[in-house]
């Protein structure tokens, strides 16, 4: 039987015999994947991690215990992951009690409505401290708010939610540079805050004490930033 075409053929395509005989793949079943959602009951078991924060005594006389507990989606499947459940922050200090009591109740409510929380991160880290920031292991911290969202984002970057940014080959090798030269140098060593040069300046990048002039130009020893480029 001959067919007439009436229309004008804006493509083609060539059937095989080997496709005609080779039998259709059955269609994959969709598998249902377990969410985090508000409604989603309480697990009798959640894995947790506690954080010790310990702060300058004019901060804080005792430390911070911050503990995150975890929730495991889709557990022995390839789709397995690992969600921040709830979070709790004790201390013997009663100072700061009821902003924390607050602060956690917010936060763990946050985790269990699901769906990106990693926004907690940048707004905890910019909080500032009407009476002024301090310094913690070479790492100027804002506030104590603002560190309570470094641990977050350390807890956040070990689940895999967030992924440690790191200089590039290039930057690495820059910074390794800059670092050879100066510890070449018999009247540069290392404070006590960390293992940069003690006349080492504020990184407004990172927030780290480790920016230093170099051939007129300032640069960070831990993120690679430059004014020169």
């Amino acid at each position: 039987m001959v067919k007439k075409i009436d229309s004008k053929i804006v493509g083609f395509k060539v059937k095989r015999k080997e496709q005609e005989a080779q039998p259709a793949s059955p269609a994959k079943p969709e598998v249902e994947l377990e969410q985090m959602h508000e409604s989603m009951p309480r697990p009798e078991k959640l894995l947790g991690t506690t954080y010790k924060l310990k702060t300058p005594e004019h901060i804080s006389e005792h430390s911070l215990f911050i503990t995150i507990n975890d929730v495991v989606l889709n557990e022995g499947t390839e789709y397995e992951v690992r969600r921040p459940f709830e979070v709790f922050i004790n201390s013997k200090s009663l100072e700061h009690y009821q902003w924390i009591v607050a602060l956690t109740r917010i936060m763990s409510a946050v985790f269990r409505k699901g769906g990106d929380c990693t926004f907690l991160v940048e707004e905890l880290r910019s909080v500032f401290d009407p009476r002024g920031g301090y310094w913690n292991k070479g790492k100027y911290v804002p506030s104590l708010i603002a560190e309570i969202g470094n641990v977050i984002e350390q807890h956040l970057t070990e689940i895999g939610m967030l992924s440690k940014p790191e200089p590039d080959e290039h930057q690495q090798a820059f910074i390794n540079a800059k670092k050879a030269e100066l510890t070449s140098k018999p009247n540069e060593q290392e404070d006590d805050y960390g293992s940069f040069p003690p006349s080492a300046t504020l990184c407004f990048k990172c927030h780290a004490k480790s920016v230093i002039i170099k051939d007129g130009c300032q640069t960070c020893l831990n993120c690679g930033d430059s004014k020169c480029g």
